[in-house]
């Protein structure tokens, strides 16, 4: 569905759970198996797999051989981290950054809390604004976070996100979701030290279709949401020049990201969520048969 009409139905535990919903019933399967006490289902056996999972039942019925299947129940800890920067406030088509940022956070959060999995997040600008801790009994409460966030202060990555190192000492599952104008270096060096002691993390850039395309002909005064600074600009003159550095930024994030073992995304905020939720699961399924 187009993230604009999500933003005007107002509840985002309603845009979560019908965004969600949706995604899960045009799987076919769940997303991710795991080892727990919940069956999911029979496969056959194939050279390489653990024979003590042979579900011998089956095979003195069958005299086939076929491996049992179980639901993921890692119970792992899962955070959102969401740049509420002003820049953030930024958006051409009555949504902003902020707005699609917010949707994004609670669909995720409300997937993850379906697949039983702790959930928390943290809000920042240039600093730690709000700091929900992944508990399985936060989802209302990170809802009520999003609900009513608002763009702050300047941003920076660097500061905030080593403080949250602090706070994410055990391993678990972290999405990044913010507009990324920083240098690719300096945003590898912030992401660092959550690495370091062992997330997985995962990025997801916005950024409005105008900041993509730079579809402006008039020539304007162009304002710097988070200083104030105005600059005036002729768009014709510099348009391809823009989209060039625009391209290079990106490709130099995605290519900082991978070298790092980061996960990172573009995405278009006119794009649809499922895009960035199918982004979500296939990591989670690679990072559970990793471990």
């Amino acid at each position: 569905m187009d993230p604009l009409v999500l933003s005007r139905i107002g509840n985002l535990e309603l845009v979560a759970r019908g965004v969600v919903d949706g995604l899960i019933n045009g799987l076919h399967r769940s997303p991710y198996f795991g080892a727990s006490v919940d069956f999911a289902e029979h496969r056959g056996y194939v050279p390489g797999d653990d024979i003590r999972r042979v579900d011998w039942r089956v095979y003195a019925r069958t005299d086939r051989y076929y491996i049992k299947e179980y639901e993921a129940d890692s119970n792992a800890n899962f955070s959102v981290l969401l740049d509420v920067s002003k820049s953030m406030a930024f958006g051409t088509r009555g949504m902003t950054k902020l707005d699609y940022g917010r949707m994004l956070a609670g669909c995720l959060t409300y997937l993850v809390h379906r697949q039983r999995d702790r959930v928390g997040l943290v809000t920042f600008d240039h600093d730690i604004v709000e700091h929900v801790p992944p508990s399985a009994k936060h989802m209302d409460v990170v809802l009520h976070v999003l609900d009513r966030v608002k763009p702050a202060g300047a941003g920076n990555l660097l500061a905030p996100l080593h403080k949250m190192a602090e706070h994410f000492g055990r391993r678990g599952l972290l999405v990044l979701i913010s507009d990324l104008y920083e240098d690719p270096d300096t945003v590898i060096e912030a992401i660092g030290p959550l690495r370091f002691r062992g997330n997985d993390v995962i990025v997801f850039h916005l950024l409005d279709p105008a900041e993509l395309d730079f579809t402006f002909a008039e020539p304007s005064a162009f304002e710097d949401l988070e200083s104030g600074e105005q600059i005036p600009i002729v768009p014709d003159a510099l348009a391809d020049q823009y989209r060039q550095l625009v391209r290079g930024h990106v490709a130099a994030l995605a290519e900082r990201c991978s070298a790092n073992r980061i996960d990172y995304s573009q995405i278009n905020t006119s794009s649809p969520l499922d895009h960035a939720l199918f982004t979500y699961l296939s990591t989670r399924e690679r990072l559970t048969r990793i471990r």
